[in-house]
């Protein structure tokens, strides 16, 4: 048999679960031909790679991503590929591409995500020649894509796409019974096109962008429930998939999440569900243990499948004076990010009226469960104009100033330029012995990485890595969380199959796209902060990771396109490794 490429003496994993083995891999055009303990005859093949010493995996699923603009920038979405993912989903959180106008677009991604507003407009005035869901899909499967892509159908753009903006985000704005019956249909046509399902947001921390209607709310967030049933009963004939995330001040919507996507009240089968976010929360201790205990619960009262995503890492950000979705948890917060431009901005925050009401109601939300802790002894400023406050927290500054830390923070971003002083600070996921716990959970799905998101504020491109590390070391410490078969298996097979996806997997006939790493290149590297200029957002400088020596190849559809430290010559500009997976395509 000749081969196209041979994976030599590598101890391979397979991403069922299984314990890892040494082996050999034949691989022939896209798939996994031969797997063999003894050596393959490498006559006539082009490329060998010895693995010697490494683990060869399936290359990782990232079921939580934001690349809906940048795909069609930068199809190669390296930031991802070159630390082993193979496979992203896009189209998360309700939004989505594929019926918004580039304007509609850019006021749902912008301001939510924090990626640039003009790109965002400049991708889809320059690519987007679909009109429905057949071509949208069509469109993605013609870029010189690098990894693997599947999608969700947005809620909010959808919603927009038949109501319009301004009513999609009018409280009292309700759809008419042809308009539900369009959005069902405009699904239904989705699904047809093999997207996942459909993906929704009910917290309304989120806001929109642009000057039309600023500082609303998602779209999503505005549906009642006879909408979101209404679509949900769609999925539930299709056997597709919600992703959302609940509003975490309303308990009872969570509820409805696990009512809605059962089939105790809903005759056909139960839809799988994937809601934000299991974590545990500095401003919630034990939330994390909650959400398990209740989807245990609520899956066996309501016969549904619900799974919360968890990102496996502690979870750290980094922000640029106020510009970091926490912020949007209070009005004050929200006020101050209303305003683009940054005199006025600063001009605000030192509105001794404005100082009041944002004194107000942070201390009201301070001891609120929340996704920021609001604690300013943890936050620590990296970057300043005043170099003497480098390296210090707020709340030590406003001990020497003789003001309350909340005050002292505004201060300094007032006194500074509020867009020059760079914080940082971990807002859960800080306890390690927690962290192991969460990771053997069944009711928790390791993903979101919000990759292509947030582009100043966080980088967990390489979460798979670093959570292999942490499972490897505690394996050698001889306190195992997981075997690393399972383990991997956890980022790969696990989430593929759940998701409905043809990846995951590196058995004989399974798609050859996988990952070797060196287990000795598992090291701090991989915890590192770095930045690097994005070509295509116009050089903007955004945090990424780079443990490159760590991953020696990444290959996608049988070809390696990352090695060494260096993609292959071409890659995402003219020729093409991934495609569109079509759910169920398997």
């Amino acid at each position: 048999m000749r081969y196209d490429l041979i994976i030599r003496d590598g101890l391979w994993f397979d991403g069922t679960g299984a314990e890892p083995r040494p082996a050999h891999l034949g691989i022939i055009g896209d798939r996994v031909a031969t797997v063999a303990r003894e050596p393959l005859d490498e006559a006539g093949c082009p490329e060998v790679i010895d693995a010697r010493g490494k683990w060869v995996l399936p290359g990782f699923v990232d079921i939580h991503t934001h690349y809906d603009a940048e795909i069609l920038l930068n199809p190669g979405l390296s930031e991802s590929v070159r630390h082993g993912v193979t496979t992203a989903v896009l189209g998360c959180c309700s939004m989505s591409t594929v019926y918004s106008r580039a304007e509609d677009a850019a006021d749902l991604f912008s301001r939510v995500e924090a990626v640039p507003r003009k790109h965002v407009i400049a991708a889809l005035e320059d690519f987007q020649d679909w009109t429905e869901p057949e071509g949208y899909v069509k469109r993605l499967d013609s870029l010189p894509l690098g990894p693997n892509v599947a999608s969700f159908l947005g809620h909010s753009g959808l919603r927009t796409a038949v109501m319009g903006l301004r009513r999609a985000t009018d409280t009292w704005s309700f759809p008419s019974r042809a308009e539900l019956r369009r959005m069902a249909e405009m699904l239904d046509r989705a699904l047809d096109a093999g997207m996942l399902g459909m993906s929704g947001m009910d917290a309304p921390i989120d806001k929109l962008d642009g000057d039309r209607y600023r500082s609303r709310a998602l779209p999503s967030t505005y549906a009642w429930w006879h909408e979101r049933w209404h679509l949900i009963n769609v999925l539930r004939k299709r056997g597709r998939i919600l992703q959302s995330a609940p509003n975490i001040n309303n308990p009872l919507t969570a509820v409805m999440f696990f009512l809605a996507s059962g089939d105790r009240l809903s005759p056909g089968r139960p839809v799988r569900t994937s809601l934000l976010v299991a974590a545990d929360s500095k401003s919630a201790p034990g939330a994390h243990r909650f959400l398990s205990r209740a989807a245990a619960l609520g899956n066996r009262i309501f016969r549904s499948r619900v799974s919360f995503q968890h990102l496996p890492l502690p979870f750290t950000l980094y922000s640029d004076g106020i510009d970091l979705p926490v912020f949007e948890e209070f009005g004050a917060g929200t006020a101050a990010l209303h305003i683009r431009d940054q005199l006025e901005r600063n001009a605000l925050m030192a509105d001794t009226d404005y100082r009041r009401r944002f004194r107000r109601e942070f201390a009201l939300k301070k001891h609120k469960p929340g996704l920021w802790h609001k604690d300013f002894r943890e936050a620590v400023i990296v970057e300043c104009p005043d170099a003497s406050l480098i390296g210090r927290n707020f709340a030590d500054i406003a001990e020497e100033r003789g003001v309350a830390p909340l005050d002292a923070f505004l201060d300094v971003l007032v006194e500074n330029g509020e867009k020059n002083v760079r914080w940082t600070t971990t807002v859960g996921n800080h306890r390690p012995a927690v962290l192991d716990e969460m990771a053997a959970d069944p009711n928790f799905q390791l993903g979101f990485s919000d990759a292509g998101a947030h582009l100043r504020n966080m980088a967990f491109y390489n979460f798979p890595l670093r959570f292999l590390k942490r499972m490897r070391d505690a394996e050698e410490a001889g306190r195992t969380v997981l075997p690393l078969g399972r383990a991997v298996h956890r980022l790969t097979g696990e989430l593929a199959t759940w998701f409905g996806l043809d990846a995951g997997f590196l058995r004989e006939g399974d798609r050859a796209d996988f990952v070797i790493v060196d287990p000795e290149r598992l090291d701090d590297t991989v915890d590192a902060y770095n930045e690097a200029e994005a070509p295509f957002f116009d050089d903007l400088s955004r945090m990424v990771n780079r443990n490159d020596a760590t991953v020696v190849a990444t290959g996608i559809g049988g070809r390696v396109v990352f090695r060494l430290g260096e993609f292959v010559p071409g890659y995402g500009r003219d020729q093409q490794t991934g495609h569109y997976l079509r759910a169920g395509a398997r």
